[in-house]
């Protein structure tokens, strides 16, 4: 009888160590209980649908950080870093299940991303219920944070970006101005109703902006929102959205022979814009993350040297690429300072992040967990992604 219960006693005891073996208990606890054998962060960007440029883009510089820094030292024990990459699909449903993934089936200590701040306010609840801290890249919107106390950014948020492209706006002369919106896209709608409510403060004239169109992802046709701009008396556009849809409205502007200037914001700087819109892009004023002619940190040089060994000399990266890099040293950095990979643990020592020296600048994260720090002013000329001017946190 005493055998039997032994016996079954052994084989409890071995159930419960497969069952935790399949829980990927194995990979997050070492022989002795006190460190992780890996690190594991979690990416989670869109690498399919409309905005799987940005999200490339944000993974270049996760790539180019991770190979520089590729473990954690806890303790004077180096841990090695394990990336495990999920693609939101540019969709918010989808943005929840590729959470999901990375949290419960990845087992992630820590997760990057996104580009698309809709993408990111998707999954915020999860991140929040697992209690598993996210760094966001370029997701701009203020609710990523806002109510998300393990919801964090290495960007700064559209409020900021809103009143710098309204100062640029107000100083070049600019008193009427017609704003196109992405009407689904959170961070389109948030964006330009903190820009116009910018430009109302400086002019002192609640009809600056005299007109607001709409459109929706994907639309392709802008001709009927162009039209009614260019009989009206606006000096310049205002058009914040996707990359691919500001391009051809870019494009359908000249076409139907508008002149006047186009402004908008970050996610004006990928390729596709300049390659969708051709010399309609020329002119184009957007604001940005990042530039190698800002006054920046030593980190920047290492920065660009990795991306010039990887993508070849003369080849400039993208602000998001830039943020995509910051996103993971600020993500191994807390790991070492925290000497733990406990998920409020994590949390606590994010929220204290003061003048982290990243590619991107110095970086201080305020009560909502947001980014303070600078933005800087491009101009599309010459096909190129150009240098402006640099703006100070207000």
């Amino acid at each position: 009888m005493k055998k039997v219960s032994l016996l079954m006693v052994v084989l409890l005891i071995l159930s419960a160590l497969i069952l935790m073996k399949g829980c990927g208990y194995e990979d997050i606890i070492t022989d002795d209980g006190a460190l992780p054998k890996e690190i594991k962060i979690g990416v989670f960007e869109p690498f399919t649908g409309a905005n799987a440029s940005g999200g490339e883009l944000e993974r270049k510089g996760i790539d180019l950080a991770h190979e520089l820094y590729p473990t954690v030292t806890i303790d004077g024990i180096e841990i090695p870093v394990v990336l495990n990459y999920a693609d939101n699909k540019s969709d918010k449903i989808e943005s929840a299940n590729a959470a999901k993934n990375l949290v419960y089936d990845f087992g992630a200590h820590i997760v990057l991303g996104s580009w698309g701040s809709a993408n990111a306010i998707a999954s915020g609840p999860v991140f929040l219920d697992a209690k598993i801290p996210a760094i966001g890249t370029s997701c701009t919107n203020p609710f990523v944070t806002i109510g998300n106390e393990y919801y964090f950014r290495v960007c700064y948020i559209d409020s900021f970006q809103g009143k710098v492209m309204a100062n640029y706006a107000f100083n070049e002369g600019f008193r009427k101005i017609a704003v196109i919106r992405e009407a689904s896209s959170n961070y389109s709608v948030t964006l330009a109703n903190y820009f116009s409510e910018a430009m109302a403060d400086l002019t002192g004239d609640e009809s600056c902006i005299i007109s607001v169109s709409n459109y929706n992802t994907g639309d392709s046709d802008f001709r009927a929102q162009l039209t009614a701009i260019k009989n009206s008396e606006a000096e310049a556009i205002f058009a914040p959205g996707n990359f691919t849809e500001s391009a051809l409205i870019m494009k359908q502007a000249r076409e139907l022979g508008i002149t006047i200037p186009f402004l908008g914001g970050d996610t004006w700087e990928t390729p596709d814009v300049i390659e969708i819109a051709g010399k309609a892009a020329e002119g184009a004023v957007y604001s940005s993350f990042y530039d190698a002619a800002a006054p920046l940190t030593d980190r920047t040089e290492e920065f660009l040297d990795a991306y010039a060994a990887e993508y070849g000399a003369g080849t400039l990266p993208a602000g998001v690429t830039a943020l995509g890099f910051d996103s993971y040293l600020l993500a191994i950095e807390t790991i070492e300072k925290a000497g733990t990979v406990d998920g409020p643990t994590l949390r606590d020592m994010l929220a204290q992040t003061t003048n982290f020296k990243g590619a991107t600048g110095y970086i201080t994260l305020d009560e909502n967990g947001d980014a303070i720090k600078p933005a800087v002013i491009k101009m599309i000329q010459n096909g190129q992604f150009d240098y402006k001017s640099f703006v100070e946190p207000y």
